[in-house]
């Protein structure tokens, strides 16, 4: 065991003892000097690509805050009435009104870029549609001269009048609710002007004077 780490020991001793050699230069790095290293390109910033333009809408502007709130009043009472069919086209309109009775009617939204809806009714010669206009704050039927202040006076004018161009309107769900049927009666029996003084209470009269029409 002594002589084995004496052996040990004198090796590493003489190990150490022995200089490093410095290592030499190679002659290609000696004869011409290091080539300047090339500046690495900056990357490419994405460009964003530019925000499409708005597309026209389908209505024109309003021409007063006034014709706004009309059309805004229009559109609620026409979501709870239930026979406003929406962007329904043409073709479709009549077709589903093709087999029902005459005076059937529906309302959608107008492909002309000057009205906001249309009327499809069924008449004897078969279905048609008439476009509803908007103008100077009143609603009227292409052709007519008659105006109105609502969308629904207007409809309900055209069901009660002697000729009765309008006869049911065409409901997207054949089977109504109950409360509406009775907001439908009492509305016909009191009048819409007089539903302020039924003795209800606030929500029963919010709920009728939200549809306060005959239709």
């Amino acid at each position: 065991m002594v002589a084995h780490n004496q052996v040990a020991a004198d090796n590493a001793v003489s190990t150490a003892a022995e200089p490093r050699r410095r290592p030499e230069p190679s002659s290609s790095s000696s004869s011409s000097p290091a080539a300047p290293a090339r500046p690495r390109p900056c990357p490419a910033v994405p460009v964003p690509a530019p925000a499409p333009a708005p597309g026209d809408t389908h209505f024109r502007t309003f021409r007063s805050h006034a014709d706004y709130r009309r059309i805004t009043r229009a559109s609620a009472l026409l979501d709870a009435c239930g026979f406003y069919w929406g962007p329904l086209s043409v073709h479709g309109a009549h077709e589903r009104l093709r087999a029902e009775p005459v005076g059937t009617f529906l309302v959608r939204d107008s492909r002309q870029r000057n009205c906001f809806f249309a009327l499809s009714v069924k008449m004897a010669s078969g279905p048609t549609s008439i476009r509803v206009h908007f103008q100077a704050g009143r609603f009227h039927l292409d052709g007519s001269r008659e105006s109105f202040d609502c969308l629904f006076e207007l409809l309900e004018h055209y069901v009660a009048a002697p000729r009765r161009m309008l006869g049911t309107p065409l409901r997207q769900r054949r089977v109504r609710p109950l409360q509406e049927l009775c907001r439908q009666r009492i509305v016909a029996t009191v009048g819409r002007e007089n539903l302020a003084r039924i003795p209800l209470n606030p929500v029963l009269r919010d709920y009728l004077s939200s549809f306060p029409f005959q239709i």
